[in-house]
């Protein structure tokens, strides 16, 4: 019998560690290839990637997020009091997109010729944070009002780089380490740090689960740390 105890134990405490809930991450989708890898290390972890903006207001309906990571302060601070321990975690660089080539300089006449009939590939320029970084930096360069009839807005900013890989857009606008995810493109341009604000991607925990404490940590830890800076970002919060 109590062989039969210790089998129906083992199956009882097998089954609780299947049906588990897995932590639930919230991550900007020009994260996804450290988030993926950083997801794999802590082990039972789902990531579900989109704009920030998005992902923010569906935190803000109730969606069931342990963790979130955007890409823009702004998105952040809607979540108030619901994101707790928050840290600035990464920064980034914006840069202009297109095929192999040579730079283009960031002037009027020349993404002009650049783009011909196209369209200039960008997330949405008021609510993905890499378009609202894009629309600042093109307004304080003074190339707004000629570049936005050719825009071709997106949910996010892995939307915009796709556009451009697959030559359905000459140009677009993406964050550097987007252009490093995909060999089909390269930066043709980086925007001037000065043209636009500090791209900062903040983290916060949104429950009280023990394993969302520890993914806060794991995220500024040494493997988090290597795993962002292989994939280009520059590390802001402590290790």
């Amino acid at each position: 019998m109590w062989i039969q105890g210790f089998i129906f134990a083992a199956i009882t405490l097998c089954a609780g560690a299947v049906h588990a809930d897995p932590l639930v991450v919230f991550a900007a989708a020009s994260l996804k290839e450290p988030m993926d890898m950083l997801a794999a290390d802590f082990g039972d972890t789902v990531v579900s990637y989109g704009g920030s903006g998005q992902l923010a207001r569906q935190v803000l309906q109730g969606a069931p997020a342990d963790v979130v990571v955007l890409a823009h302060p702004q998105w952040m601070d809607a979540l108030g009091a619901v994101a707790q321990d928050r840290v600035d975690l990464l920064g980034n660089a914006l840069v202009l997109i297109g095929p192999k080539g040579p730079e283009i300089p960031l002037t009027q006449d020349a993404i002009a010729a650049a783009l011909g009939q196209g369209r200039l590939a960008v997330g949405l320029t008021n609510a993905v944070p890499a378009g609202q970084y894009a629309r600042e930096a093109l307004t304080n360069l003074g190339l707004w009002q000629s570049v936005q009839p050719k825009l071709a807005e997106v949910d996010s900013v892995r939307a915009a780089l796709v556009l451009v890989a697959r030559g359905e857009a000459p140009l677009g606008i993406t964050y550097a380490t987007d252009a490093a995810a995909d060999p089909r493109v390269s930066p043709r341009a980086v925007f001037p740090t000065d043209s636009h604000a500090p791209i900062v991607y903040p983290a916060a925990r949104l429950s009280d689960k023990e394993r969302a404490f520890a993914f806060m940590t794991f995220l500024t830890g040494p493997v988090a740390r290597g795993h962002f800076e292989d994939a280009g970002f520059v590390r802001l919060a402590a290790p």
